[in-house]
């Protein structure tokens, strides 16, 4: 097992050998965060922690390719892991929110009315349903930019607040009421379509787990150790989806930077840490 403790500096080594309860480092740019990560991942299994017990969290495909990698080669130099390297279903679930909300929601997104085979709309198709939006309510597009009205559902889903208590809280004031109408037009389109837009990868997990106690439990179990990269780059609905995930093993290990948050214009809120 020492060769998961080369080139590891002090810091790094007792991020790694961390096993039970909570974990928060913080650390700045290339402190080797990820590789610390890694580095625990592979001292988990190490010690008996079964691969598919573990999740780990990114934000980017890039960044969750790179740790997948790194993570993979550590795991191959186990014994315990060896025979059973072409088996994914052994290996440690490496993703980034929104595909870990994909994999969520295609098996069990049922439970909240979301069809198995929706589809999923990039920023451009959800910015032409939008503006279908707009133009099937008769509102004026200079008034009520889409682009505007696009970014302020994102925002308002990312904080977990959903169509219908918006337009409850909107009441009968003018902009936010328009904005209501829209959000409901928008939201009755993606129904029809099948479809989902990427704040909904997120945002619906967390419905998803606070409605149905069965599903909660499930992924509660499934996944008995949570670590979170670039955790302050967490906007609402990430922070409740972790600590929903979370919650009963408390096994959570969170990772970031509070001097590297620039995702504040998206909802990100350092705070969370």
């Amino acid at each position: 097992m020492n060769f998961l403790f080369e080139g590891l500096n002090e810091a790094q080594k007792k991020v790694a050998i961390h096993k039970e309860g909570p974990l928060l480092v913080l650390a700045g740019a290339g402190s080797g965060k990820t590789k610390s990560i890694s580095h625990r991942i592979a001292y988990l299994v190490g010690q008996g922690v079964p691969p598919e017990k573990i999740l780990a969290i990114t934000f980017t495909n890039k960044a969750s390719n790179e740790m997948k990698e790194r993570i993979l080669d550590l795991l191959k130099k186990l014994p315990q892991v060896r025979n059973e390297e072409s088996d994914s279903n052994k290996h440690p679930f490496i993703s980034t929110f929104h595909t870990l909300g994909v994999y969520i929601l295609r098996k069990s997104g049922d439970k909240i009315g979301i069809p198995k085979n929706f589809s999923i709309l990039d920023k451009d198709d959800s910015l032409e349903a939008v503006k279908t939006a707009i133009k099937e309510l008769n509102i004026d597009p200079k008034q009520f930019q889409p682009a505007k009205m696009q970014s302020i559902i994102s925002r308002e889903k990312g904080d977990l607040m959903d169509s219908e208590t918006y337009a409850n809280e909107a009441g009968s004031d003018f902009y936010p009421s328009v904005i209501a109408k829209i959000w409901n037009k928008y939201e009755e389109q993606l129904k029809n379509q099948k479809s989902l837009d990427f704040d909904d990868l997120v945002s619906r997990v967390v419905f998803l787990l606070k409605k149905d106690e069965a599903a909660r439990n499930y992924y509660q179990n499934l996944w008995e150790y949570i670590l979170i990269d670039e955790y302050q780059d967490t906007n609402k609905s990430q922070y409740e989806l972790s600590k929903l995930l979370s919650a009963k093993h408390k096994n959570i290990c969170a990772i970031g930077d509070m001097d590297q948050s620039i995702y504040a214009f998206r909802g990100a809120d350092f705070r969370n840490i």
